[in-house]
């Protein structure tokens, strides 16, 4: 058998992903579980969620995570708001147990595919991830990403380490996550197996072929390794460093300007924090136009559209939603494709409110957005000496620039394209 090649697409809004991250990770050292630990600043479960972001076909991502680590959790994710990331589920006393508790906490959305992943892959790619759901929207009822063993493989007396026979490797996969099912497959499939109180299985495709699911094979990924071993950390944060120092990085810098009108009110909502005024700002969201602004600075940097694009306000799940979303949305996207922060700059204009006694802590609230240090932060503000629409009081208008850091990629290259 070998892995099916990915075929029509289909749509976003029927795919969910599982992130399984409720075990302990003891074999991987370091005092607490391996998916919090840090690779290059960043714990290994954000850059699995961050990855997952990235891949704009997934309409909703549930981690579950183990009890008491809702701390570890809400630190690992500190910045990182995207209206797809869902409030966590518990896990169980197993991996199967944990997985079951997820499937169970997506009943309400009832997804027409699940993809189960685990958190301690932060390199899947989205190519990956588009295959799996691909395989499915394609009519086979599960899927699992793999890729062909290509060492020997030798079987041996496991009591005196004496090799017995060589196994021929040919037909051979590695099984990797994610693992896509339909979700109401998968789902009686694990309800069975805890009814019959099965719970020896290794992995959810095994869980689907018990219950008598065809499963096919996706093209899986070398990188897309399991970090499982306190080696595996030395080794990835070796690697993390070294590619850090010789990757050549280039610099974009993108600007973006929105405004929006006053309404009646008794606020306005500026950078992320609410300043008294006697009218508010008009929008479909809450009119935050300085996020506005800045999220599509950060998303024309990687030439990813724009906010619009991603947040249409002909859309009612974003009537009245808190624009952090957007920037942290963007900012995710900005990081799965190697890229980083390197300033921020708004400029708001108005006549009122004084945006002064204000400015720092929008900073700070931008800053915290982004997960970035407060140095790299700018805002300032002017009027327009009474001229125009802001000197008339009618609305405010903002200017952002994003400055970043991204790999540089050959012109022949795109790779600034969406989840294939």
């Amino acid at each position: 058998m070998t892995p099916t090649a990915p075929s029509s697409p289909c749509s976003a809004g029927q795919a969910a992903m599982l992130i399984v991250a409720a075990g302990r990770g003891i074999r991987a050292g370091g005092g607490i579980p391996k998916q919090y630990r840090r690779i290059g600043g960043t714990s290994v479960l954000r850059r699995t969620i961050e990855a997952a972001l990235a891949c704009d076909r997934l309409s909703n991502i549930t981690v579950v995570i183990g009890e008491g680590d809702d701390a570890l959790y809400a630190d690992s994710l500190k910045g990182l708001d995207d209206p797809r990331l869902t409030a966590p589920a518990r896990g169980g006393d197993t991996r199967q147990a944990t997985v079951l508790n997820g499937l169970r906490a997506l009943a309400d959305l009832a997804p027409d595919i699940v993809l189960v992943h685990d958190g301690a892959r932060p390199f899947v790619s989205r190519g990956v991830i588009s295959a799996s759901i691909d395989a499915i929207a394609t009519g086979n009822r599960a899927a699992v990403a793999a890729i062909p063993v290509s060492d020997t493989l030798k079987r041996a007396d496991p009591a005196t380490g004496a090799i017995m026979e060589t196994v021929d490797r040919n037909g051979l996969f590695a099984a990797q996550t994610p693992q896509a099912f339909r979700y109401s497959d998968i789902l009686a499939a694990h309800e069975r197996a805890a009814a019959e109180g099965l719970a020896s299985f290794t992995d959810d495709a095994a869980v689907a072929e018990w219950a008598g699911l065809a499963v096919v094979l996706t093209p899986g990924e070398t990188g897309n390794i399991k970090i499982t071993t306190a080696e595996d950390f030395r080794r990835f944060t070796s690697e993390h460093a070294v590619r850090e120092q010789r990757m050549e990085m280039e610099t974009r810098v993108a600007t973006a300007y929105d405004v929006h009108a006053f309404e009646a009110g008794s606020g306005v909502i500026l950078g992320g924090i609410t300043l008294p005024h006697d009218r508010a700002l008009k929008g479909h969201s809450d009119a935050d136009v300085v996020l506005h602004a800045l999220t599509d600075a950060v998303l024309a940097t990687i030439c990813d559209g724009d906010i619009g694009h991603h947040f249409p306000p002909s859309d009612p799940q974003w009537r009245g939603a808190a624009s952090d979303q957007f920037l942290a949305y963007a900012v995710a996207r900005l990081r799965q494709r190697g890229g980083r922060i390197s300033h921020l700059d708004v400029t708001i204009v108005c006549e009122r409110p004084k945006i002064g006694p204000h400015r720092e802590a929008m900073r700070a609230r931008i800053a915290g957005i982004c997960g970035t240090p407060l140095h790299r932060i700018s805002v300032k503000a002017t009027t327009s000496e009474r001229l125009g629409f802001t000197g008339r009081e009618e609305g405010i208008a903002a200017l952002a620039t994003a400055t970043v850091l991204l790999p540089a990629v050959g012109d022949d290259l795109d790779a600034e394209g969406g989840c294939p």
